[in-house]
């Protein structure tokens, strides 16, 4: 999940890089998860952009609403009491400016387990923050997001006529499943004047190391993707929807002797805030 306090585009410049500015792309794969098509799809998403956005995913928008409350209450925190959930090793809150490439950028984020008996004691020192809320907030709505997250990877291996179903969702399901839940925040740069020529963005161009990404933005724009043909395209920002990224650890080459046909490509993937 994303979380800003104020519209992106109203922070930073553009992106500079060797391509054209990018512009919105709206032929984004959009997978209906209530459709009985949905397996294919999925499929048909992951070969020919390895990114598609889901509807009717029936993630409440009341936990949404209630993990976002929660997290702009922490973010909106001063510095020196946030900095007491953290560091993040591997949980809790962390700071720091990113960019190995020469890209200028910041992010402030939670990292949580998404084991429910994850202990939320590190933000009991913020003041003005409730742990017990955190965590009532975050548990359902991870809930709710890693039962969807399931049920995407079940329609997935059947699509690709791999059994058991459940050959990637038990990953997930399992009790010492490595799985992770990251709030991102990216406040605007006070120092945006001095910046201003350089390339300023929020993340870095990546590609994510595990099974899939799911995304998820509070209406702000920003989230961009690789296409084959190289060109970085935005993708308009929904709020009531969900991204899935495909990760590195979904890549299937097609061998000779294997029963595996599609290459799920992965996109890197840039957040510029």
């Amino acid at each position: 999940m994303v979380v800003l306090t104020k519209p992106a585009i109203d922070h930073f410049p553009i992106v500079k890089n060797s391509f054209k500015s990018p512009s919105f792309f709206n032929d984004i794969p959009v997978i209906d998860l209530s459709k009985p098509d949905s397996k294919n799809l999925i499929v048909n998403a992951c070969e020919e952009f390895g990114f598609f956005k889901v509807i009717n995913h029936d993630v409440p928008m009341e936990f949404i609403s209630k993990l976002e409350s929660e997290a702009i209450k922490f973010f909106s925190s001063p510095l020196p009491e946030k900095l007491k959930a953290g560091p993040a090793d591997p949980f809790g809150y962390g700071n720091k400016k990113i960019g190995q490439n020469g890209d200028i950028g910041w992010v402030e984020y939670i990292l949580l387990s998404t084991n429910s008996e994850f202990n939320y004691q590190k933000f009991a020192s913020v003041l003005g923050v409730n742990p017990e809320n955190i965590r009532a907030a975050a548990n359902d709505y991870v809930s709710a997001v890693k039962k969807m997250s399931c049920e995407i990877l079940e329609m997935l291996a059947e699509g690709l006529k791999i059994h058991p179903t459940n050959v990637f969702s038990k990953l997930l399901k399992d009790e010492k499943s490595d799985s992770v839940f990251r709030l991102n925040h990216y406040p605007p740069c006070p120092d945006i004047q001095e910046l201003n020529a350089k390339n300023l963005i929020g993340f870095g161009e990546h590609t994510d190391p595990q099974i899939i990404s799911v995304l998820r933005s509070n209406n702000t724009s920003g989230l961009q993707i690789l296409l084959k043909n190289g060109h970085w395209i935005s993708v308009p920002s929904d709020q009531d929807s969900f991204f899935i990224n495909v990760g590195d650890s979904l890549q299937v080459r097609k061998l000779p002797s294997s029963n595996f046909v599609l290459v799920l490509r992965n996109n890197g993937i840039v957040q510029n805030s």
